[in-house]
């Protein structure tokens, strides 16, 4: 006579197919941190620079004149700073508001980084200083000359803008703040109910009134 045994045949277990998928998330998630820290920083950073050098005509010389980033344009440090909180905002949020603030953080480096190109031969900023300098409303910068900022600047919104395109495509895949107490998604175990107080024993009927409990309650 055969026997057929009880035991069940062990089952190879699925979640072990979602560690590529995992892997990728956290290393889109640390591209994303770095591009958007580190354009950010490039952008406040290179906005402090001198961006354009030339020479104003006063009397019978010339006075040299400089315009920083902030002189020619103060957006791709404004954009700079609403990437940062983009940045950690979108950790913050789930759903399709991570969504809108993945959109908020490329948008932010989109602009940075087209602002700080169009200012890379602007002249108006040195032009509106001689004019300042010299009480002579009509006059001009000569010897103009500009130097690599303004570009620097623009490759540091390009940074931030490649972090919003991650967040974008993997931000749904990214963990939030809070879920880091449930990473597994499984429910927290409910603690369990404190046993019912023994009659015989008093040290337990005064646990339970301490406890707001009726020990006289049948279970």
């Amino acid at each position: 006579m055969e026997y057929v045994s009880a035991v069940p045949v062990p089952q190879t277990r699925a979640p072990a197919a979602a560690a590529p998928d995992s892997a990728g998330s956290r290393r889109s998630l640390a591209a994303a941190l770095l591009l958007g820290a580190a354009g950010s920083t490039v952008v406040l950073l290179a906005s402090g620079q001198t961006w354009a050098e030339g020479e104003a005509a006063v009397g019978g010389g010339t006075l040299p004149l400089t315009a920083d980033g902030q002189d020619v344009t103060g957006l791709p440090a404004a954009l700079a700073i609403v990437a940062l909180a983009a940045l950690v905002a979108v950790f913050a949020v789930r759903g399709g508001s991570r969504a809108l603030v993945a959109g908020l953080l490329a948008l932010s480096g989109l602009g940075a980084g087209l602002s700080a190109y169009l200012g890379a031969s602007d002249s108006a900023a040195l032009d509106e200083k001689a004019a300042q300098t010299t009480g002579n409303t009509s006059a001009t910068i000569d010897a103009l000359t500009h130097t690599a900022w303004p570009y620097v600047t623009a490759v540091g919104g390009l940074l931030i803008l490649l972090a919003g395109l991650l967040a974008l495509r993997y931000g749904s895949r990214w963990p939030t703040m809070s879920g880091r107490y449930e990473r597994d998604g499984t429910p927290r175990p409910r603690k369990a109910a404190p046993a019912a107080p023994d009659p015989d024993r008093p040290e337990d009927l005064w646990k339970a009134l301490d406890r707001g409990e009726d020990p006289t309650r049948e279970v």
